[in-house]
């Protein structure tokens, strides 16, 4: 039996994505998908007979158990607020981080958990960037247990009962530690937001990958295979110009296994969640001698990459 997702999960299967997933191509940079707009409030499913019938067994922030009537026929998403967290509400842009428990309404059968401790992990999700999640966490708030009856869907995916804990928000930007600046590496600049400006000095370009870390941060290392989430803004050495920047796409972005130009994702092996890294990524480990957009060949590029959150490739089975 497969799970509905609220977004796109990893080895726990989903029968139908609900949110876009980004390209799998090399470019460190794919444009992000537009969000919904609108009040989040607005958004939020109701609850509903058989939402609020939902009795659940177990505490926030670990997997639980959930009994409720077997077969009902689910018309539309009904959302119930368990318990009320004390938390701050979820706000329009905001990445949330969640998880949740599944269930067969038809057999009560537990599909699985993902989020948790010791269970699947996922990665913050924008609230607006997908109807189904704005309809289900939209407007809770931190800390909240939720229970959402999910109706059959258009594409047959199974109605199904989900147990949703609200666990916290991400920044959206990198808030380790400032650590000193490296003598020969390019100067960088933060806006208030964080958005980050690049001056590159006035010497030749390195012949090798230089990383220096910015600010330091404090959450899990990225291991090989993850998959980031991450804000970044990449200059060409040669003119100082902005090619292209997350931060001017709209939003944070992550692609499945963190498949980068080579130089970037040296960058970010080992790195903690939180920090804000530049590295300095020769040809050779960039595009090399062809043409990559506006990028001419054989440029050497410079990135600031703040790491938000990060996803552990699945252990082999």
């Amino acid at each position: 039996m497969r799970l509905r997702p609220l977004a796109l999960l990893s080895t726990i299967a989903v029968s139908a994505l609900l949110l876009a997933g980004c390209s799998g191509s090399a470019s460190p940079s794919p444009t992000s998908t537009d969000s919904a707009s609108g009040d989040v409030c607005a958004q939020t499913a109701e609850p509903g007979a058989i939402s609020d019938g939902i009795k659940v067994d177990g505490q926030f922030g670990t997997p639980s158990k959930a009994t409720f009537t077997l077969k009902q026929d689910i018309k539309k998403l009904q959302r119930t607020v368990i318990t009320k967290g004390d938390g701050a509400t979820v706000k329009k842009g905001e990445f949330v981080s969640y998880a949740l428990s599944a269930f067969n309404t038809t057999t009560g059968e537990h599909l699985g958990d993902a989020g948790y401790p010791g269970t699947e992990q996922m990665l913050p999700q924008n609230v607006l960037a997908n109807p189904t999640l704005a309809q289900v966490i939209g407007c809770a708030t931190v800390g909240s247990r939720l229970a959402v009856a999910f109706p059959t869907g258009s594409n047959g995916a199974e109605s199904q009962i989900y147990i949703v804990d609200v666990l916290g928000t991400v920044p959206t930007a990198a808030w380790g530690e400032e650590q000193a600046p490296v003598d020969g590496m390019p100067a960088v600049k933060l806006a208030k937001n964080g958005e980050p400006s690049i001056s590159i000095p006035k010497t030749d370009a390195p012949t090798e990958l230089k990383v220096s870390v910015l600010k330091q941060g404090d959450g899990e290392a990225v291991a090989d295979g993850d998959t980031t989430l991450l804000q970044y803004y990449g200059v060409n050495w040669a003119d100082g110009k902005s090619f292209d920047s997350s931060w001017k796409n709209g939003e944070p972005i992550s692609i499945p296994g963190n498949t980068y130009v080579p130089g970037f994702v040296q960058a970010l092996a080992g790195q903690k969640v939180g920090s804000q890294v530049l590295v300095v990524i020769p040809p050779a480990l960039g595009y090399g001698d062809k043409e990559q957009g506006s990028i001419p060949a054989n440029s050497t590029l410079v990135f600031v990459i703040d790491i938000l959150a990060t996803q552990h490739a699945p252990a082999a089975k």
